[in-house]
């Protein structure tokens, strides 16, 4: 599925925001390469406030580990990994008491000159929830522009979201 629909992404979002009011969850995020998308899609319904707890824009390393990623985790798995997506959904999580926490990290269309670990197009996310986490990783395909590889990626999170809430 290379090609996203942005008014299909959007409806599977108020879909998610509903759910989430229905079944008095919350959630949060913290996110890193969509700089906000997922949270920013949460929020276009009405009633949100009642779900979305807040949330983190962490596009540095050390965004990340000021709002409670352990820098050790970074340093050994790299920033980009599977272990740094599920301390970011945990370290949400708990800073905002949530059901739900959701990290996402990961670089698009080019490396990133400040972690040498950086793999174009390869992003990580996770849920943290008190079941325990649940972890991804997505080979994102070339997109067009940095909007359309924040929609992609958030239309990727929204079918595992569904999954974990429907």
């Amino acid at each position: 599925m290379d090609n996203i629909s942005e008014s299909l992404t959007r409806r599977k979002y108020e879909r998610i925001t509903r759910l989430l009011i229905e079944k008095k969850l919350t959630v949060t995020t913290m996110e890193s390469c969509t700089s906000g998308q997922v949270a920013s899609l949460l929020t276009d319904t009405e009633g949100a406030s009642a779900v979305l707890k807040g949330a983190f824009v962490t596009y540095s390393n050390e965004g990340k580990i000021r709002e409670g990623v352990p820098a050790e985790t970074i340093e050994r798995y790299g920033v980009y990994s599977t272990e740094t997506a599920i301390a970011m959904a945990k370290a949400c999580r708990a800073a905002y008491r949530a059901d739900i926490g959701i990290g996402i990290t990961g670089s698009f269309a080019n490396a990133d000159p400040n972690n040498p670990d950086s793999v174009p197009g390869e992003v990580f996310f996770a849920f943290d929830t008190a079941q325990g986490s649940k972890d991804y990783h997505c080979s994102v395909p070339a997109q067009p522009d940095r909007f359309t590889y924040k929609l992609y990626m958030a239309d990727m999170i929204a079918d595992r979201l569904l999954a974990l809430i429907g």
